[in-house]
């Protein structure tokens, strides 16, 4: 085990737990969606443009995260 493993590490781990609540994340924002589309169908265009627009800023922040991710285990 050498100096540099931690790093390595950390850098794995942090990746893994950003996708992981970047897709629990999006999962609770579709089943919201869903329910409130059923409870008033007439707002499903509405419900779904804010639901894509969250969707787009929760990949933002899982994106940047991976990238801070990578360059960690590159700079180590």
């Amino acid at each position: 085990m050498n100096q540099f493993s931690l790093g390595y590490f950390a850098a794995g781990l942090g990746a893994g737990l950003a996708v992981l609540g970047a897709g629990f994340g999006i999962g609770r924002l579709a089943a919201a969606a869903m329910e409130g589309t059923a409870r008033q169908p007439s707002a499903g265009g509405d419900i779904r443009t804010s639901m894509i627009i969250a969707a787009a800023l929760i990949e933002g922040v899982t994106l940047f995260a991976e990238v801070v991710c990578i360059i960690l285990a590159v700079k180590v």
